[in-house]
């Protein structure tokens, strides 16, 4: 079956797709960036920059998966306006995203068809005809005739050794496409728990396994830091300024995951030691401080998104941007889940 990816990122949520009899030969993205790294991944699809609201972006893309034959459509829309974060208003562009992959089904008339967001995108509205109205009522009503199922999912049930929760819309003209059932969970201890300890700066024989530079007084602080816990509830060393005042943050900041559950969910800035989560586990050493004061090597966060063993992004792509595109990226265990359970 052929297939169209939509907001494709750098293709990591068709990571299995082609093993699993779906091959995608068109995809559209914004960023001339993420469309370099996606052919380099993809070389035999068709990898089209630019707008798709823009009309000779969105007829080049119809126009090419017409052509193909393409019968099946993943879209992840940018999801920033419909966020927590953001401020979920109704005329926020980006929730109008949704409008133009409608259009494009309206249009294309594929027979499976994937949508992918965050979790508020179900309470979240936009205007139409200057109304407002709820994007799951819009889909809906927009698409009659198709069989719509969707739920909150979250990765760590499908394979993926990371909880992330996503809103799911399964759409098919064939029959009701059922959600899978959950999986044994895969705990962050079995999927990275045999990569070897490093420090802050240090590197070893793995491709991407190489520690980030970090400012000494973070790692400090974090080498006094137990599995899960923040190091802003040290009494001693927590993390400080230059003055030695206190840093402030959340309770997720400079904080260790945990070993034996999944990994929290993985965010574009899992780069920073001061930002949500993003600390390694560490091992208690026999001086009672806690070994891995560091973020995720690139290598552990492809094994915590549910990349393949040998997985490796473009030679020419700096760790930032591998991070930032990885902490967007749709796990890919989840896509493959879905498409194994398609009616």
């Amino acid at each position: 079956m052929k297939g169209v990816s939509l907001f494709a990122n750098v293709g990591i949520a068709e990571t299995y797709l082609a093993q699993n009899g779906i091959d995608i030969v068109v995809s559209n993205e914004l960023l001339e960036d993420r469309v370099k790294f996606h052919k380099e991944l993809y070389p035999q699809c068709e990898a089209i920059v630019g707008d798709i609201t823009k009309k000779d972006v969105y007829l080049k893309v119809l126009k090419s998966a017409k052509e193909k034959g393409c019968e099946f459509l993943l879209a992840t829309p940018p999801c920033q306006g419909m966020s927590i974060a953001g401020k979920m208003a109704e005329n926020d562009p980006r929730n109008s995203l949704i409008k133009y992959v409608v259009k494009m089904i309206k249009d294309l008339k594929p027979k499976y068809i994937i949508i992918e967001n965050v979790p508020t995108m179900l309470s979240t509205y936009l205007s139409v005809n200057g109304k407002k109205v709820k994007i799951v009522d819009y889909i809906q009503k927009q698409l009659k005739g198709y069989f719509i199922n969707y739920k909150i999912v979250d990765s760590a049930d499908y394979g993926t050794p990371q909880k992330r929760r996503r809103t799911i819309f399964l759409i098919s003209s064939v029959a009701k496409w059922e959600f899978p059932k959950p999986q044994k969970k895969i705990t962050v201890r079995e999927a990275i728990g045999h990569l070897p300890s490093l420090e802050h700066s240090q590197t070893s024989d793995i491709p991407y396994h190489y520690a980030k530079k970090h400012n000494p007084r973070h790692t400090l602080a974090l080498k006094h830091t137990p599995t899960g816990r923040s190091a802003l509830e040290n009494k001693v060393h927590y993390p400080k300024k230059k003055d030695g005042t206190a840093v402030r943050g959340y309770q997720t900041t400079y904080k260790r995951i945990e070993w034996d559950k999944p990994s929290p969910t993985i965010t574009m800035a899992n780069g920073s030691i001061s930002s949500q989560n993003n600390v390694h586990p560490g091992r208690k050493l026999p001086d009672g401080t806690y070994s891995d004061a560091r973020v995720l090597t690139l290598k552990e966060i492809f094994i915590l998104t549910g990349l393949p063993e040998h997985w490796q992004p473009p030679k020419w792509a700096r760790e930032n941007f591998i991070r930032e595109v990885i902490g967007e990226g749709v796990p890919p265990r989840l896509i493959e889940a879905l498409v194994k359970n398609m009616p």
